[in-house]
Formats: structure tokens, C-alpha cells, sequence
């Protein structure tokens, strides 16, 4: 696949905590410049990007993150304030917990009520994979295809451990027809990202391919 190609599906993300605007600047500078997806940036800075990229790139944040037990009135508010800044897609962390004491309805109407404050803005759930057992996955990829979300993404980046192949393919299998997997986490190379693609990931959470990109370009 077409290295341009795989960038299109990249969501040029930056989310450490020490993260300057500097920094976050570059994210966007890079995006514009290797039309990716979109840049994926802290809430905080999610105005100020968007008044910066002025609609040339769209911008995403996370809600709940990366923990994903902020209540639900938290991470609906969240949302709206977001939406409102102008963030055009949203990244949500699911209660995990709520997810090992099986309480799939309380889940599931979190998700739903995300949606909502979402305004029609592409909303991805962030289901933290390497926490849940296959059948939790698989229970997940129901309660996101029945929420109504566009995506279900396998990880944030800030626990033990990102996307696996494994959980990429149990997850196209199980997810309805209507909803986008994204992984992320630990992707370190295009033949990574080609695979994943292969697999079913519609979207790549992931700064290292730009990084990449602009090395060799430095090395020319």
C-alpha cells in the first residue's frame, strides 16, 4: 500500500502530559503538510487548533481519558465543550470496570449519551484491550455496534500494552457492519500499519509514521 494512502487513515496524535504548544503545533503543522486523518490532541488545546488549522485538518481529543471513570455527566460535558471549541471527532475511554462487573446497560447508555452531545461528529470508543478478556472484547464490539458509535478503538497508549493484530481481526469479526475499527498504540512501522489495515483498521492512532516519513526525507 501506498505510503500516502496509509497516512490518510493516520490519526497524528500527541497526548503526553507535558505536551507544549510548540509541540502541539507541530502535530498540526505535520498533519497539513502529510494529510493525515486528523491530529489528535489534549481537549485543552483543542480551540486553539482548530482557530489554527482554520478547517484545513480535522482535529480530535479524547474524553475520559485515558482512565475512563469520569462519571458519565463528566465525559458528556466533556464532549459538548469540545464540540463547541471545535474538535470534529472525539475519542472516549468506556468505564472499564463497569465493563468486569457486567454492567453492559449502564455501559452501553454512556456511549449513547456521548453520541449524542457528539452533534453528528465521529465519536470512536476506546474499549482499552489489553484490560479485557476475549469474551469482554467481543462483548464490547456488540454494546458499541448497538450504542450507535461510528468507531471501536482498541487502546489508549497509556496502559500495559497498545493494538495487537489479534484483537484487530477478533474485532472486525465481531463489530457490525455500520462501525470503523481503529487501532492504536505501539504502531512503529508502515508494515505494522499496512498489516492492521489488512486486518480491518480503518484508522492508525499514531505519531511515529510521520516520524518516519520526515526522517528520511531529512536523510535525502
Amino acid at each position: 500500500m501506498d505510503r500516502k494512502e496509509i497516512l490518510k487513515r493516520v490519526d497524528h496524535t500527541l497526548l503526553a502530559q507535558n505536551a507544549t504548544w510548540e509541540e502541539i503545533r507541530q502535530i498540526l503543522d505535520d498533519g497539513l503538510k502529510y494529510e493525515t486523518a486528523s491530529a489528535c490532541i489534549p481537549a485543552a488545546y483543542v480551540k486553539q487548533a482548530a482557530q489554527y488549522v482554520d478547517g484545513k485538518l480535522p482535529i480530535c481529543t479524547v474524553i475520559g481519558f485515558p482512565n475512563g471513570y469520569h462519571t458519565t455527566a463528566v465525559k458528556v460535558f466533556e464532549t459538548k465543550d469540545a464540540i463547541a471549541n471545535g474538535a470534529s471527532e472525539i475519542d472516549m475511554v468506556i468505564n472499564i470496570g463497569f465493563v468486569k462487573d457486567k454492567r453492559y446497560d449502564e455501559v452501553e447508555d454512556e456511549i449513547r449519551q456521548v453520541h449524542d452531545a457528539c452533534e453528528g461528529k465521529i465519536l470512536k470508543v476506546i474499549i482499552e484491550t489489553c484490560l479485557l478478556t476475549d469474551e469482554e472484547k467481543i462483548k464490547m464490539c456488540e454494546i458499541v455496534t448497538n450504542a450507535g458509535a461510528e468507531y471501536i478503538k482498541t487502546s489508549t497508549g497509556f496502559s500495559t500494552a497498545g493494538a495487537t493484530f489479534e484483537d484487530v481481526a477478533l474485532m472486525k469479526k465481531h463489530v457490525g457492519p455500520n462501525v470503523h475499527i481503529k487501532a492504536a498504540g505501539g504502531i512503529s512501522s508502515f508494515a505494522d500499519a499496512e498489516e492492521f489495515i489488512r486486518l480491518g483498521a480503518d484508522r492508525l492512532g499514531t505519531s511515529r509514521l510521520v516520524k518516519i516519513i520526515k526522517k528520511q526525507y531529512t536523510l535525502l
